[in-house]
């Protein structure tokens, strides 16, 4: 019996796990006006049609384990006492649905949550804006983060972002303090939003594989977010891994050059612009898709890193967070959408298997210490 793609594509994600990285939904309950903070009035169990990712679109997209991010702005006033608060959103999420999420602390709990009939949930940090001390890590450790992507949109004090004037140095002393205690606690160390020189710098001081979260190829797509293919290949060289990602103006560069007029110099929203106006101008921007949805564009970005790094050195980081997405790729329920075209694209099954979580799995059991005592 001839199966289709996407029949094929649901079988295979059936007996496979699927990690996706990384989702800033805790963040989204964080600031949401009536929610304020309280998973159990957002409510991830019921369908919200407004927002991208919940317990249903989760299942329905064939999610094994999703990493949830304690993202926080990096102009936020008090950022610490914010990260914990969005902390909390992640452990009230565990609490309050025990039947649907299984709390992930080291790399075997990926296939316990699997087998459990459960989403794994792996609590990531993302920029260490108002961190000081080392202590910060340890405590992130010790609340269940597992992976820590080093800044966001905008440099800190001791390393460059991507999308941001450069520092004094790509990597400062306290910078390669950082990288040495995250590796002691064995924390995933995350090269996205990181200038290429600053992933460079971190790769000359790390001794185990990084990853790169959500980005794309720069090569295909100019954005300064994306990854240039001299970065890719070392990741690659070093073990690690990098993750293609779902934000349209890191698909096609025909929307990146649309929205440009909303940008800054690095990629950035104008600070000033007018919501309307920018709202406007990526409606108008997302028509740049034209004939070719979010998933023909992602597999071109997935099809360029297979061919440049290996099948071995990729996966996905759709970086859902309940903004616009690109047609096709609209919420967590579009997964099987990715792995159907590959397979029409003459993917073989072992090269689908890795870039759904066997290439993440890989990488943090090459990471993980578990002399190191953790919570749970």
């Amino acid at each position: 019996m001839a199966y289709s793609a996407e029949n094929r594509a649901a079988r295979l994600l059936e007996r496979t796990r699927l990690v996706d990285g990384p989702n800033d939904l805790p963040y989204v309950i964080w600031r949401h006006r009536d929610a304020r903070g309280d998973a159990r009035v957002w409510d991830l169990a019921r369908e919200h049609p407004e927002h991208d990712t919940d317990i249903p679109k989760l299942r329905a997209g064939q999610v094994a384990t999703q990493i949830f991010t304690a993202f926080i702005p990096t102009a936020e006033n008090d950022p610490l006492c914010a990260r914990l608060e969005v902390i909390d959103v992640m452990l009230q999420m565990e609490q309050a649905w025990p039947e649907a999420f299984h709390p992930v602390l080291e790399p075997r709990d990926i296939a316990r949550a699997r087998k459990a009939g459960k989403i794994g949930l792996l609590k990531a940090v993302e920029g260490l804006v108002g961190v000081d001390n080392l202590a910060h890590l340890r405590l992130f450790h010790a609340m269940g983060i597992r992976l820590v992507t080093l800044c966001h949109n905008e440099t800190l004090p001791f390393i460059d972002s991507a999308t941001d004037v450069p520092g004094k140095q790509p990597l400062n002393e306290f910078g390669r303090a950082i990288i040495g205690e995250m590796e002691r606690l064995g924390l995933i160390i995350d090269l996205a939003h990181v200038s290429p020189l600053s992933q460079h710098a971190v790769m000359d001081v790390a001794t185990g594989p990084v990853i790169i979260s959500h980005a794309n190829a720069h090569a295909l797509c100019p954005h300064p977010r994306n990854a240039p293919d001299d970065v890719m290949r070392r990741i690659a060289d070093g073990g690690g891994m990098v993750m293609a990602t779902f934000v349209p103006v890191f698909l096609s560069p025909e929307v990146y050059s649309a929205m440009r007029p909303a940008m800054d110099r690095f990629g950035k929203a104008l600070p000033d612009m007018n919501r309307t106006a920018y709202q406007e101008t990526k409606r108008s921007a997302f028509a740049h898709f034209g004939t070719r949805d979010g998933v023909q564009w992602l597999c071109d970005h997935l099809d360029h890193m297979k061919n440049l790094i290996g099948a071995e050195a990729i996966g996905i980081g759709s970086d859902l967070y309940g903004g616009p997405k690109p047609p096709g790729l609209e919420d967590a329920s579009t997964f099987p959408r990715i792995f159907a075209e590959l397979i029409r694209r003459k993917w073989k099954t072992r090269e689908l298997e890795m870039l759904a979580g066997g290439n993440f799995e890989r990488v943090w059991r090459a990471l993980h210490r578990p002399d190191i005592r953790h919570s749970g």
